[in-house]
């Protein structure tokens, strides 16, 4: 039976990725800040026996530890590195920047998918196949920036994809694999009712590309449809 943890899985992406992965039959480890709040992650697992709930702040690297020995035991064949905020904010743009929310952006979109990654990563050696996915963004890519703006959210997920990139040549050898996902513009509560693809279509996407991986492709950064993006 195979195991998926997922980070931030409490809406948006993170819920429909716990949807279809439990639906493959697969066991789900689904991950948030708050249980208690998380109506419609709780509604699922509640009808689906297959998918167990921790409550886990991504910030918190203790409570990452933790996790990862009270599932010592427990194989992890793909980890979803989803968990992340947007962090800029209306009025804060160059010239009057808020340090301390880009701070928080920081520990959260990449400290917190890289010591996630770091602790579990024991359980994927023992994987079939493992992979980590993380949820990076086009808006981290550097030279597909022509429109500025976003500093805090683009700078994290450069950073994401800089940290992940480095993280697939180190793992390489033990035969864990890991992708850098732009989920494409999704009609999430970040990406708005104007977004052009559904969570559902993303989240399809990246599943059958991580299903097609290969050890070749570790370290890429790509659309959800498998397309490459630039650096």
């Amino acid at each position: 039976m195979n195991t998926v943890l997922i980070t931030g899985a409490s809406r948006g992406i993170g819920l429909e990725f716990t949807r279809q992965y439990a639906g493959m039959g697969w066991n789900v480890l689904a991950c948030c800040r708050n249980i208690n709040t998380a109506t419609g992650l709780t509604q699922m697992a509640q009808q689906n026996d297959r998918i167990t709930l921790y409550s886990l702040d991504v910030r918190d690297r203790a409570a990452i530890d933790k996790l990862a020995t009270e599932l010592s035991g427990t194989v992890i064949d793909v980890l979803i590195a989803n968990a992340g905020i947007y962090g800029d904010s209306r009025g804060h743009g160059f010239g009057n920047l808020d340090y301390q929310a880009w701070m928080n952006t920081l520990e959260t979109n990449v400290l917190g998918a890289v010591k996630v990654a770091e602790a579990f990563y024991p359980h994927l050696k023992r994987g079939k196949q493992p992979v980590i996915a993380a949820l990076s963004s086009q808006m981290g890519s550097i030279a597909d920036n022509g429109s500025g703006g976003s500093i805090l959210y683009r700078s994290s997920k450069a950073a994401l994809n800089a940290a992940m990139k480095s993280i697939a040549i180190d793992v390489r050898a033990d035969g864990v694999g890991v992708l850098i996902f732009h989920p494409g513009w999704v009609k999430t509560d970040m990406g708005g009712p104007g977004a052009l693809i559904d969570a559902q279509t993303s989240v399809a996407g990246m599943i059958e590309q991580i299903k097609q991986f290969d050890l070749s492709r570790s370290g890429q950064f790509i659309k959800y449809d498998g397309s490459m993006l630039p650096w």
